[in-house]
């Protein structure tokens, strides 16, 4: 139980981390144009990171990203020195690149982190769902393969849809003056940063959610062999989790921490997302948000949990390529693409070395 709770509050704190590791990603833009403070910033961001716990539970009825990273390894592989192992490599990983001011994938990292110990802890690579998998059920569920795709994907889609968006928004002011235009997009912003920080919201605090319900799970594998068993033990999905009255508080203290983490703000990542990859301005940062929000809401969808930090970059990316593309600094966008590529092999590797500490000394 003591160990059950301490991969709780990890994941917890790792869920914080990623709150204020990710807050860039929705207030970058709106920060460098100065629509708001960076205070301001933070407070508004926050409020949609948690407004997407109620749209997640009564509009979209599931947590689909949080069943993905769940089952990410085979359920009787899991372990919770395995997962306790997993979240230590991806907080480590986290705040070096925090430290680093490089804007990487936390979701990969934590995914990374799950895969690494798991591999180590029978030194096969067949504990892992490599590839797309039907369960008994007859659900379909996402392997490891496709969410690494999206590494690529994501920024790409995001780019692409910002270009297109920029291209429609030009056209459709191309009368407008430019104070005019300014003026309304000032304002805009306000509502595409909101969009954008709830699929931050419903993405991010959903793979916290994922981690969670697999310690609950091998917890009460655990303890199976006293009888000690809770009514939750067979559960089919992450939703069944969220609605058994007593794991009620799980995906309700996932989207407040996350939220918590964003007000702390990520000052340093800030300055990377808002101005080193390309300047933006304000109709440049409505689109850049609205084409991540909208990338976003495709992956949730679709159930795959991809990097809001590698979407949002994409769309900014688009953006500054559309005016030209010497507007985009290449050279620090092919350092952060190197970033993302190591996250997942890095995070794995580091949650590896983790494992064979927490056996060595008998956890």
């Amino acid at each position: 139980m003591v160990l059950l709770i301490t991969i709780i509050v990890l994941a917890l704190v790792f869920d914080y981390i990623n709150g204020f590791h990710d807050a860039a990603n929705s207030i970058a833009t709106i920060v460098s144009t100065k629509v708001l403070s960076p205070l301001q910033a933070v407070l508004w961001a926050a409020a949609f990171n948690f407004i997407a716990f109620f749209i997640a539970k009564y509009i979209i009825g599931e947590f689909g990203i949080a069943n993905t990273v769940s089952k990410t390894v085979f359920e009787h592989f899991i372990t919770l020195p395995v997962i306790l192992a997993g979240l230590l490599a991806a907080i480590s990983w986290n705040l070096l690149t925090w430290w680093l001011s490089i804007p990487s994938s936390s979701s990969h990292t934590l995914i990374g982190g799950f895969m690494g110990a798991a591999i180590a802890s029978v030194w096969s690579f067949d504990v892992v769902h490599w590839t797309n998998w039907v369960s008994a059920s007859g659900k379909e569920n996402i392997g490891v393969l496709t969410i690494a795709l999206f590494i690529i994907l994501a920024p790409l889609i995001g780019m692409l849809v910002s270009i297109f968006f920029t291209t429609v928004v030009y056209w459709t002011c191309r009368r407008v003056s430019h104070h005019k235009a300014n003026r309304w997009f000032k304002h805009l912003q306000l509502v595409s940063s909101g969009l954008f920080s709830i699929g931050h919201g419903l993405n991010d605090s959903q793979k916290v959610m994922g981690i969670v319900g697999a310690a609950l799970i091998a917890a009460t594998h655990d303890v199976a062999v006293s009888g000690v068993m809770p009514s939750w033990m067979h559960m089919e999905s992450i939703k069944e989790m969220a609605d058994k009255t007593e794991l009620a508080w799980v995906p309700l203290a996932c989207f407040t921490v996350i939220a918590l983490g964003t007000m702390s703000g990520g000052w340093r990542i800030i300055k990377t997302m808002g101005s080193r990859i390309t300047k933006v301005t304000p109709l440049e940062g409505v689109v850049a948000e609205t084409s991540g929000a909208l990338t976003l809401y495709l992956t949730e969808i679709l159930k795959i949990p991809v990097s809001t930090t590698h979407t949002i970059t994409g769309a900014i990316m688009g953006v500054g390529a559309f005016k030209r593309l010497s507007a985009v600094r290449w050279g620090i966008t092919i350092n952060l693409l190197w970033a993302w590529i190591l996250t997942i092999p890095v995070s794995a590797l580091l949650a590896a070395i983790f494992y064979f500490i927490i056996h060595a000394i008998g956890i």
